[in-house]
């Protein structure tokens, strides 16, 4: 059967990288780790980490995008993945401590901004680009206007 997995590539420090990502995500498990490299799945997504040095570094190019439903859970999730050494960005965007870049999005984001009222949604569009961490009820009160 054909997958995909992300491969992420690791300066030296892949046991650590899997401890700290195993430990954000409730549904996580580890299949593999080593000091080289290693296999874990979180919420269901399987990835591959490798210590490769120093040569390659992550960017935004790449993210990974965290649905959520609630407020809790986007504070949670962006709690714990700027912990440490990590950096907020903008518009739910953040680095964590080894340089990877997540988005941590509540649903809701998405229903407001492709609501058919391009005014509803452009006034979300604003507001969500005043923050870094989405704030649900600062979207919801910029949808009613």
């Amino acid at each position: 059967m054909t997958s995909i997995t992300p491969f992420l590539w690791f300066d030296n420090n892949v046991p650590e990288a899997v401890a700290f990502y195993t430990s954000v995500f409730p549904n996580a498990k580890v299949e593999t780790v080593s000091d080289f490299m290693a296999t874990f799945e979180l919420e269901g997504q399987k990835f591959t980490a490798f210590n490769g040095g120093p040569g390659f570094r992550f960017n935004e190019a790449i993210s990974f995008f965290i649905r959520v439903e609630s407020q809790d859970e986007v504070d949670y999730f962006w709690s714990r993945l700027t912990a440490g050494g990590g950096a907020e960005s903008r518009c739910g965007w953040l680095k964590d401590k080894f340089g990877l870049s997540w988005q941590v999005v509540p649903t809701v984001l998405g229903l407001y901004l492709s609501d058919p009222d391009r005014q509803k949604a452009g006034r979300v569009m604003q507001a969500m680009m005043k923050m870094q961490k989405i704030v649900i009820s600062d979207l919801e009160r910029a949808y009613a206007g």
